[in-house]
């Protein structure tokens, strides 16, 4: 997994709150980040928030898995701080379920149990988990994560 950030100010711009950021958060960010001073990314991609003014800056999160296609898009509020954890947890969840026949439930971690994908059969199961899984409801059959 790669980080890149896409700012509305100038990669000036990103050097000066970037120091701003170690200083009250203790860590610079670590990460590429494009200058969109003139906002054509963000406005062709929707990246800004529909409710917020035209000096808010950037509020959207994309994951995009590795055959370019896009996961997950998240956009937050101005208001509301983006949270790393739950991109984290997202991409752990996109990287077990894109390797294995799996889901994860709601508020799922690293290491949970995880839900057996309805579309696979009792006996495609029994090949894939030979150590059995807890069925609750026919479509749903809880496994410890593989």
């Amino acid at each position: 997994m790669k980080v890149i950030g896409l700012s509305c100010d100038t990669v000036d711009d990103h050097v000066s709150w970037s120091q701003d950021i170690e200083d009250t958060q203790g860590i610079r960010p670590n990460f590429p980040m494009i200058g969109d001073a003139d906002r054509t990314v963000a406005d062709l991609y929707d990246m800004i928030h529909p409710n917020a003014s035209d000096t808010m800056t950037v509020r959207s999160v994309f994951v995009i898995g590795p055959d370019n296609t896009v996961k997950l898009t998240i956009t937050y509020p101005a208001s509301t701080g983006r949270n790393f954890d739950e991109v984290l947890r997202v991409i752990d969840s996109l990287q077990l379920t894109a390797a294995k026949k799996v889901a994860t439930p709601v508020n799922w971690q690293q290491g949970d149990d995880v839900i057996i994908v309805p579309a696979l059969s009792n006996e495609e199961a029994a090949e894939l988990f030979p150590d059995g899984w807890d069925e609750q409801k026919p479509y749903l059959r809880v496994v410890s994560q593989p």
